[in-house]
């Protein structure tokens, strides 16, 4: 093995412009071509940012409204991340301080619409949200280039004190982009929200989280053995039931035990181009469960699973199938272009069952749903693309990011219980630096000048 973190840390740091706009972005991945415009075409969609993706690529945010400045590591009072989160109105929060913020062991909830969370601002090393996650409970939310490692945060096991790093609830049009998400002791990503509001499958819908991107994350290491009352809960994504017009694309799960991700009953969304490694038990699987439905007559999910990556690991077994069916409810499943393979690069099944309810494989020729302006790249490239690209700072990797991408690329790592089996929670001397409106483009939040992105080697301003 020949110094796979710094192979694996050098290859991150061409990426920046890419990731940021600087450069012309994935043309490929936005539908892009170099075609003429055909006589009477429609305006182009104005995006969130260049290369945003899926039923929520047009979202403001808080495009147009206030520049809300975080300028300390506080958790809470004047100049906190909680109190520009708080701000009423359209904002654009930005970030004139580097380092941790430890939560406390809480959750912090949004709940006010219109927001862009520009975690790209930050001095190096960047702004890491310890002991404790998110819910996003609102519309047009974009959250960029942020770490979230909640951990146990002291708890004892099975407390029942249990965090996602971050959720949305009954939200829409939100995306969540170049984030990393560790330690969840629930999830670390999910889209959740009441299973049944109003009386129609449509309803319902509109009460779920619905309109959510999930792009270009670091989804892993979810905690085992923890504080969750159930005991084992080593889960990447949960999208509950009746969540609609999701889109998971470009993100790597890494070291969860299962739900890379899970679709509950009745949801409708899009995996694509995701690289999955190590899962323990399950990677993608499909699970209605009658008792929870009650009397509820069950709706068929739908779910397009296209050019993604299943590798395993220490930690999988040999009968992980690729996309795993349970519970009591049918899916309507089209896929193509998907590789899994197992330690020894062999394929693995495609499709499997982990429960003996009724629940029927119920397979179509060409996709059910597909967001406008989405062309999957293929699997073949699907590996360097996420580990390039993935994650908070792909210009400026932290410890925990490049090693959770160097156990991808070189085959080892494991599932963990605890955040101190892999060094515990991030300790970082607090940065500063001034945010400079002039070095970005502010309706996308996108760097104008290389100036604005510090991976740590300019001197920075006080």
């Amino acid at each position: 093995m020949d110094q796979p973190f710094v192979r694996v840390a050098v290859r991150f740091l061409a990426v920046a412009a890419v990731v940021l706009g600087l450069a012309s972005g994935d043309g490929a991945r936005a539908g892009g071509r170099d075609e003429a415009p055909a006589a009477a075409a429609a305006p182009a969609p104005v995006l969130a940012f260049p290369g945003a993706l899926g039923w929520a690529r047009t979202t403001p945010g808080g495009r147009g409204g206030a520049i809300v400045r975080v300028t300390t590591l506080d958790a809470n009072g004047p100049g906190s991340f909680r109190a520009a989160i708080e701000t009423k109105g359209p904002r654009i929060i930005v970030f004139e301080v580097g380092g941790v913020v430890d939560l406390g062991g809480q959750t912090v909830r949004v709940t006010e619409p219109f927001l862009t969370i520009a975690g790209q601002t930050a001095p190096s090393p960047g702004v890491t949200f310890i002991r404790g996650g998110f819910d996003i409970a609102t519309h047009d939310v974009i959250v960029q280039h942020i770490r979230v490692r909640a951990g146990s945060a002291g708890a004892p096991l099975r407390s029942g004190r249990d965090f996602d790093s971050i959720s949305t609830i009954g939200a829409a049009n939100v995306i969540v982009d170049h984030c990393t998400l560790t330690w969840g002791t629930d999830e670390n990503l999910s889209a959740s929200g009441p299973r049944f509001t109003g009386s129609t499958p449509t309803e319902w819908r509109v009460g779920a989280s619905h309109a959510i991107t999930f792009s270009n994350n670091i989804i892993a290491e979810s905690l085992a053995n923890s504080t969750h009352a159930k005991g084992e809960h080593s889960k990447g994504s949960l999208i509950h039931d009746n969540a609609s017009q999701i889109l998971i694309v470009g993100n790597l799960y890494a070291h969860n035990y299962e739900r890379n991700p899970l679709f509950k009953g009745g949801v409708q969304g899009v995996i694509v181009n995701n690289l999955i490694y190590n899962p323990g038990q399950r990677a993608i699987h499909y699970n209605l469960m009658a008792n929870e439905w009650g009397a509820t007559p069950p709706v068929h999910g739908q779910m397009v699973v296209v050019g993604n990556i299943m590798r395993a690991g220490p930690n999988t077994p040999t009968d992980v199938a690729f996309v795993m069916l349970g519970g009591d409810g049918d899916l309507e499943f089209h896929g193509r272009d998907n590789l899994a393979q197992d330690r020894l690069g062999r394929p693995v099944e495609m499709f499997g069952r982990y429960t003996a309810g009724p629940a029927r494989f119920i397979q179509r020729p060409r996709p059910m749903l597909w967001p406008e302006g989405l062309e999957a790249l293929p699997s073949a490239t699907v590996e360097h693309h996420v580990l390039t690209t993935a994650g908070a700072r792909p210009w400026d990797r932290d410890p925990h990011d490049v090693r959770v991408l160097a156990d991808t690329a070189e085959g080892r790592g494991r599932i963990i219980d605890n955040e101190s089996e892999v060094g515990g929670y991030p300790v970082a001397t607090p940065t500063r630096r001034a945010f400079d409106p002039t070095l970005w483009d502010i309706a996308t939040m996108t760097a104008a000048d290389p100036r604005a992105l510090d991976n740590g080697s300019r001197a920075r301003g006080t």
